[in-house]
């Protein structure tokens, strides 16, 4: 009985690894293509539609969006696809968090 316990004791840990490494990060893309008021919008709308982003905020004046999220959920390669699919190329500048 204690055998079986300690053995689903590990298996229960090995499965929560993966979200024990996780770490909420923090990126700033560069984005191009924002030339009117509505841009902004849609450059967060698309990027905070990507699973794991938690709080995206958009410059245009600086021309930035900077995302929070979750590294276990997505990658900065997802987030600025989903910003490129939009019609805004993005890339990472600034990287906070790991």
């Amino acid at each position: 009985m204690k055998k079986s316990l300690h053995a689903l004791a590990l298996i229960a840990s090995v499965a929560a690894a993966p979200s024990a490494f996780a770490a909420e990060r923090t990126v700033t893309f560069a984005v191009d293509n924002m030339t009117c008021a509505s841009c902004p919008y849609i450059v967060k709308t698309s990027m905070a539609a990507v699973p794991g982003v938690t709080k995206v905020a958009v410059s245009f004046e600086a021309k930035t969006a900077t995302v929070t999220f979750d590294d276990a959920k997505t990658t900065p390669d997802a987030i600025a696809a989903a910003s490129m699919n939009s019609g805004y190329p993005a890339r990472p500048t600034q990287q906070q968090g790991s």
